[in-house]
Formats: C-alpha cells, structure tokens, sequence
C-alpha cells in the first residue's frame, strides 16, 4: 500500500567525522529515540558495520553518505549501494550539496546513484538545494524544481524516496533560512510532487537541512510540509541531536 502521510524522519549526517569511541554517541541516540519517528545516522563508511552492529534491534536506523552506480567493478576507492547495504545501511544520501560540488556530481548522476540504491533495496535520501547567488537571483524555486526532475529516474514512491532540501549557503554556516523561506519551497515541493505523482505526492517526507539545531528545531517542525531535518554539525553528539528528535517527536 502506499504511504499517504509522510514519515517523521530525523537524519544526521556525520559527513567525514566520527572514529570507534564515537559509537558510544550512536548507542546514545539509539536508546532515545522517540516513538512516532522515524532516526537515522550516516556515519563515514568505515563506521557504518560498527554502528549498524550498535544500534541492532533498536529504532535507529543506519545510512550511506554516497554510493556508486554501479553494483561492482574496476571503481577505486568507492562503494556500491549493495555493499552499503550488506555492511548493515538501510538508507544511502544521493547528491549532497558536498558531493555536487567537490566531486562534481550532476544531476544526471546523481538520478544513477538514486537508482543505484533501490537496486539494492535502500531508501535513497535525494538532496537539493540552491546556491546563495541563485537565491539572490530569484532562482531558488526554479533551481530546485529542475533538481529533482533531473535527479529522479522511474519508480520513486514515499517508500523508496525522502527529499532533503538543503540551501547550500545555510549548510555548516549557522545560517538558517528564514521559516517564511522554507516554508515557501517546501509548499512548493509538495505540489511538484502532487503534479509527477497525483494523490501519492503527499506521502513523500521533506526534510529541512542547513545549520539544523535544537533551539531553531521546534519552529521548523511547526511549519506545514517540513517532516523532518537532515542533520549535520548537530548529530555527532547525543545532547545535541536527541532534543531536536524530541522536537519532531512533539510536533
């Protein structure tokens, strides 16, 4: 059956941080997570048996920060979405501003690393987001429109798919958009999915991501379209990360 109501999913992305003794923060979360949403961490590859080992059998689920398309071959130093899920992911990040931007990844890559991911039976987390030049243009609705049309191949159901919509210019900067601008894109979202997918549009979860906290959780959690955050700074420590859950928990 297809979901109808979007998932309440809290993210954090660990980006390149994390060793072993950073496990102990995962278990942390993992033994705080309220019912009702769903929470997921993306540590560096390395820690992604580790940490899926830690949290077995509690709420918490595991993630990819990226994959190759391909499922195996002569790819130096990458990794399929099928060997992210057989080191226990559950979910794979697809074209983080990060990866777009230090690895140039187009949107046409990106749409391969998304399929990648539901070849090995993963939920892809699709990120988009609009430079500060882009905004001060008046481009940001256009620019995100076209990012997830260009990034999105056949098949993506609220099940499979979770958009992350991150302003680049508001990531690692503590800069947050204002809820008005939010607001504004996610409605925005909602109704390019009503258009590619009809009624099933309104069960995709959108997160918020970009300078995500506890102090400014509660306020974008109130906003109507926002089902969560993608996490950055704000996930490496279970004191920070367990409040802003909570948040979501409560809205």
């Amino acid at each position: 059956m297809t979901r109808t109501t979007p998932r309440k999913l809290a993210a954090g992305n660990w980006k390149m941080n994390g060793s072993m003794a950073a496990l102990d923060e995962a278990r942390a979360v993992a033994a705080a997570v309220p019912d009702g949403i769903d929470a997921l961490l993306c540590p560096p590859a390395t820690l992604i048996g580790p940490m899926a080992a830690a949290v077995e059998g509690t709420a918490l689920s595991v993630g990819g920060q990226a994959c190759h398309a391909a499922a195996s071959g002569a790819h130096t130093g990458d990794l399929s979405a099928e060997m992210l899920g057989e080191a226990g992911a559950r979910y794979v990040l697809c074209g983080h501003s990060e990866r777009r931007t230090d690895h140039e990844e187009t949107d046409d890559m990106v749409r391969d690393h998304v399929a990648a991911t539901w070849r090995a039976g993963l939920v892809a987390v699709l990120c988009i987001g609009e430079t500060l030049a882009q905004r001060d243009a008046g481009h940001t609705l256009a620019v995100l429109g076209e990012q997830l049309v260009g990034s999105l191949p056949e098949g993506a159901t609220p099940d499979n798919l979770v958009i992350a919509y991150e302003p680049v210019w508001a990531i690692g900067t503590g800069r947050v958009a204002e809820p008005a601008q939010v607001a504004e894109v996610h409605d925005d979202l909602r109704a390019r999915l009503g258009d590619i997918f009809g009624d099933a549009g309104a069960g995709f979860a959108l997160l918020y991501g970009g300078s995500v906290k506890a102090s400014n959780a509660p306020d974008l959690f109130a906003l109507a379209n926002v089902d969560g955050a993608l996490v950055g700074g704000a996930s490496l420590k279970a004191t920070d990360f367990v409040p802003i859950m909570e948040a979501l928990a409560a809205s």
